[in-house]
């Protein structure tokens, strides 16, 4: 195999599953450990939002770091700070949980950035997309097996598994990152410096680059369904008549996984806006978020749907943009707005439970995830533009 699918990027794909498999879990045990000891929405939306809030803050620093140091140098540092993390989870309570979410968002920012950033850089134009859609899809994997496995150990009532589990990814995850070594098969980042003008510029860029700016939004709003989906699901499902969290978020997972695969070469990867590509995909995000909140009536098959919609939505919206940007983004600039945009992401999913969990307290889930439709419908006039023209890089 060669190209995106080569052996040195396969083993990049593979240390990302194994990453990303704590967060399947996590993403199930902290509502329900908060929901059983009495926290309300609001509590549990700030644990859960405090991860990806972090990792927001963290990701363009992560950018300009990895310029200057090198991908593979601060990979190494960063799965030690990981591992210390995944120990905060196996040896604390629900208290301990705000902490360890905030030093797993600082891993995660400098984690995923150096894996991107050197699969853009390694990879020729054409195929961009399929090495973005890679990584996202072996980040999505776990969500497939970990929810179950979590409502496992919760049923069980012996959290002992628990902080057994999260030690064990923590060690593999060491395991095979530590392996990863920088040679001609392996990205290599550039080497150029940014200060904190050069920092200060670029932030100015998410609100004079109309591409950046366009992209920045659409990925936000699109973040905070995606984020209020996964803090409250384990908590709403049991509204849903023969509904069941873990069905759900193995069905949204797996629908991710094989639309990302199955779809990888359909993903725009020319530089150019394909206007309507990008409003059926936030049209789809809508109807799937409207799904989830009309299934409390409508019942199991609806909830379901719903997941399948938010899936195919969630594995096209992020490689879509995100390609689009390695294009029309300056090439002096580009690892640091990169690290700028994919911090929106972070940003949404974390406002998906910050701002959802108060209002779900003040009205209710169906009420909530039917904010989240109008909001995701809303973006079908952001996206829409007379021409797709690929913008000139400056």
């Amino acid at each position: 195999m060669s190209g995106a699918l080569s052996w040195p990027f396969m083993r990049l794909y593979l240390l990302t599953l194994f990453y990303f498999s704590a967060n399947a879990i996590l993403n199930v045990i902290i509502p329900l450990q908060g929901e059983a000891l009495g926290a309300s929405h609001t509590t549990i939306g700030i644990i859960m939002g405090a991860y990806l809030f972090t990792t927001m803050f963290f990701r363009p620093w992560a950018g300009a770091m990895i310029q200057k140091h090198g991908s593979v140098r601060v990979l190494r540092v960063i799965l030690i700070v990981n591992g210390l993390a995944l120990m905060l989870y196996a040896m604390t309570g629900l208290g301990g949980y705000f902490f360890a979410r905030m030093l797993q968002g600082v891993s995660t920012a400098f984690f995923s950035m150096a894996l991107q950033l050197g699969i853009i850089d390694a990879l020729p134009e054409k195929d961009r997309s399929q090495g973005i859609s890679m990584y996202s899809l072996c980040s999505y994997i776990p969500g497939i097996i970990g929810p179950i496995l979590a409502l496992t150990i919760w049923q069980s009532g012996e959290l002992n598994y628990f902080a057994v589990v999260m030690l064990l990814i923590a060690l593999g995850t060491g395991v095979i990152g530590f392996s990863v070594k920088p040679d001609k098969s392996t990205p290599n980042p550039a080497k150029t410096g940014q200060g904190a003008g050069g920092m200060l510029r670029s932030l100015g860029q998410l609100a004079t680059h109309p591409s950046l700016r366009k992209c920045s939004i659409l990925l936000l709003s699109a973040s905070v369904v995606f984020g209020a989906i996964t803090t409250f699901i384990p908590l709403y499902a049991a509204q849903v008549e023969h509904g069941s969290a873990g069905v759900y978020l193995m069905t949204q997972a797996a629908v991710v996984v094989s639309a990302r695969f199955l779809l990888r070469k359909h993903i725009p990867s020319d530089g150019r806006w394909h206007a309507s590509f990008v409003m059926g995909m936030m049209l789809m995000l809508a109807a799937g978020a409207y799904c989830v909140s009309y299934s409390s009536t409508g019942g199991a098959v609806i909830f379901y749907l719903g997941a399948i919609l938010i899936g195919i939505a969630q594995a096209l919206v992020y490689p879509t943009l995100t390609t689009y940007l390695t294009f029309v983004l300056p090439q002096t600039e580009r690892n640091v707005l990169m690290g700028l945009f994919i911090a929106m992401a972070d940003l949404g999913v974390s406002l998906g439970g910050i701002l959802m969990g108060p209002l779900t307290d003040l009205t209710s889930y169906t009420f909530m995830y039917a904010a989240c439709a109008v909001l995701g419908a809303s973006m079908v006039v952001v996206a829409y533009e007379r021409r797709g023209v690929r913008k000139a890089v400056s």
